[in-house]
């Protein structure tokens, strides 16, 4: 087969796809190629072609080159819910474009801000009529296929049915969905993004996955934030999708975001609404906690370091969690629809200069200011480093502008609307709930601290032990406000050992699955979805094996705990948060052999245990 080389059409860092959090990507079920991390926002044509993808969202572009290549170059992941945000295209479907020619600007700090991931997977959809596939971007290249790696496709088993074999393959493949989805009466909505088609259900057990998995025309299926994707690739996902929703009322479903949501549980809705509140302000506490690992390391080095460059650390580790309330006031307020620009200034409200400072206090060198309301002294301090009284005002105040803006007059809004959410928010914030929150705050915290501080790492054994499964269920980001606050008020984030061993044993666990099958396909398959884990991501390897067999992720939950008690038996802790595993490193560069110890206790035990036990023909 002809090998082929193709240009990136971005700038930025090249990765392999196995990187990508979307397993869809990750897995090399859309297609071979590789992705580009922290692009900038420009996407150019790497061919002579024709546009035969344009979304109304503008987030995917596929092109069919004059080669005979089929591109896909996918903008971010989930970002066909911005519905075209923050993006604009400089071509149409159906136009001819030449190399080089500017298809596409988006604007990549502000799609990150709404909580979206900008990494952008570029793919040979027809990668089967190729050999080797080289991606290049400047000196860097990654290569896929060839003759020393075959192509990893899975096997596919023709689903037996009843429909009319004489139907286009899109009405056959759609009619079968319907049929093994659970009927008419079990899809809410459905949505296509440029490679699957995404569905709200009533009832997930009604859904005969196996079933739908193995349909002529299906590359996969899972579930991910309460949507039941099924993978079909691009050009075929519309005309399926036409013909799913062919003589239904379910075109037009276009709010699938609040659909989901609304299928959510509570405390599915609380986890979605923390992380739409923290993933935007992590990479700067990533950012921090990678400075702090460095000093930390330089100085268990011996490493002398004058004042001022003592001084100019500080700067770089301290200033995000002195200003905390701030980042999460304006994260707050931009997820609550309130304008993120008074969030910003009623956080830094909340670490005014003019109020005790919440550390001085703490160190016993400052005492709270004391205000009589109705006669009930009130304690007032700075917050430098707290978390729920930023976010319960952020939510108040986004609130209270919305109602603002219902009765005053739009002559005047721009003025009237931001002094008054102002001034009646500093009020409450400072007199009524920060006091409120500050203390409920020390209480939780407090009580985190001594659960992760149990003897004998029985606080790690149970939280390594159940965090893959709060990640099943999609009720892992209750942990980031926590985590959050352990770094602000410790500058150490134990959670992230305890969770960094419970994501390299779903990888061991799958590892050893890869290990044991016979089948060389199934076997590079199952490898390419372990991979991810060790940078931190572990739902290629979770929905994509081990819980297909189950007893993988059973013996995963086993190692995680293994390696979560050693973690908390040794108070091991990262200075940072977000990054795990192999990436996550960084974060322990001062305690690296007792890092490498947890990684290798949950790695160990979960392959250990998956390959003695598990048996593929089970």
């Amino acid at each position: 087969m002809q090998d082929i080389r193709i240009d990136s059409p971005l700038r930025g860092r090249l990765i392999p796809l196995s990187e990508v959090t979307d397993p869809a990507f990750a897995s090399g079920a859309m297609g071979r190629g590789a992705a580009i991390a922290d692009p900038e926002g420009r996407v150019v044509s790497p061919v002579d072609g024709e546009i035969t993808v344009l979304f109304g969202s503008k987030h995917a572009i596929g092109i069919h080159s004059a080669d005979g290549v089929d591109l896909l170059i996918h903008v971010g992941v989930d970002t066909v819910k911005l519905e075209g945000k923050h993006f604009t295209a400089h071509v149409a479907q159906g136009d001819t474009v030449k190399r080089g020619q500017l298809l596409l600007e988006f604007d990549p700090d502000a799609i990150r801000a709404e909580g979206y991931e900008t990494t952008t997977p570029v793919l040979v959809t027809n990668a089967a009529d190729y050999g080797k596939i080289t991606l290049t971007l400047d000196d860097a290249e990654i290569s896929s296929g060839g003759d020393a790696a075959e192509e990893v496709k899975a096997e596919t088993t023709v689903v037996e049915d009843d429909i009319d074999p004489n139907l286009p393959k899109e009405e056959r493949v759609a009619k079968l969905i319907w049929k093994y989805v659970g009927g008419a009466g079990n899809v809410r909505s459905a949505e296509h993004c440029a490679t699957r088609l995404r569905l709200i259900v009533n009832d997930k057990e009604l859904i005969d996955e196996k079933a739908i998995e193995n349909i002529d025309g299906v590359k996969g299926q899972f579930f991910a934030a309460a949507q039941y994707q099924i993978i079909l690739g691009t050009g075929f996902v519309d005309k399926v999708f036409d013909a799913f929703v062919a003589g239904t009322n379910l075109v037009g479903a276009v709010n699938s975001k609040q659909e989901a949501y609304d299928q959510m549980t509570p405390l599915q809705k609380v986890s979605r609404t923390l992380g739409d509140v923290f993933v935007p302000i992590i990479p700067v506490l990533v950012a921090t906690g990678l400075f702090m690992g460095l000093r930390g390391a330089a100085q268990s080095l011996g490493i002398e370091m004058s004042d001022n460059l003592l001084r100019m650390s500080q700067i770089l580790t301290d200033t995000a969690f002195a200003f905390l309330p701030a980042l999460v006031c304006w994260s707050t307020m931009n997820r609550f629809g309130g304008t993120p620009v008074i969030g910003i200034v009623l956080g830094l409200m909340l670490v005014a200069p003019q109020l005790p400072n919440a550390y001085a206090i703490a160190a016993g060198d400052a005492v709270p200011l004391s205000m009589d309301i109705l006669g009930i002294p009130i304690p007032v301090v700075g917050y430098q480093g707290s978390v729920l009284p930023a976010l319960v005002l952020g939510i108040f105040a986004a609130r209270l502008q919305k109602w603002f803006k219902t009765f005053v007059p739009d002559i005047i809004d721009l003025i009237v609307t931001p002094f008054l959410t102002l001034f009646v928010s500093m009020l409450l914030g400072l007199l009524i709930i920060g006091p409120i929150m500050h203390t409920l705050e020390i209480g939780i915290f407090g009580a985190v601290r001594a659960f992760l501080e149990l003897p004998y790492g029985i606080g790690g054994f149970i939280v390594g032990g159940v965090h893959q499964v709060i990640v099943v269920f999609g009720v892992h980001h209750v942990f980031n406000a926590l985590e959050v606050q352990l770094l602000a008020s410790t500058g150490l984030d134990p959670f992230n050992a305890i969770i960094t061993g419970a994501i390299v044993a779903q990888g061991g666990a799958a590892v050893a699955v890869a290990a044991r099958t016979h089948d060389a396909k199934k076997r590079a398959l199952y490898i390419s979805s372990a991979v991810p884990a060790f940078l931190g991501i572990t739902e290629p390897a979770i929905f994509g094996i081990n819980l297909r067999f189950m007893k993988p992720f059973i013996y995963g939950l086993v190692g995680g705990a293994c390696a979560g008690a050693i973690a908390g038996f040794l108070h091991l802790a990262g200075t940072g948060m977000g990054i795990t595993v192999l990436p996550g490193t960084l974060l322990y560069l001062d305690h690296l052999p007792e890092y490498i110890l947890v990684n290798a206790v949950g790695f160990g035990v979960a392959f250990g245990l998956t390959f003695t036990f598990f048996r593929p023909e089970e």
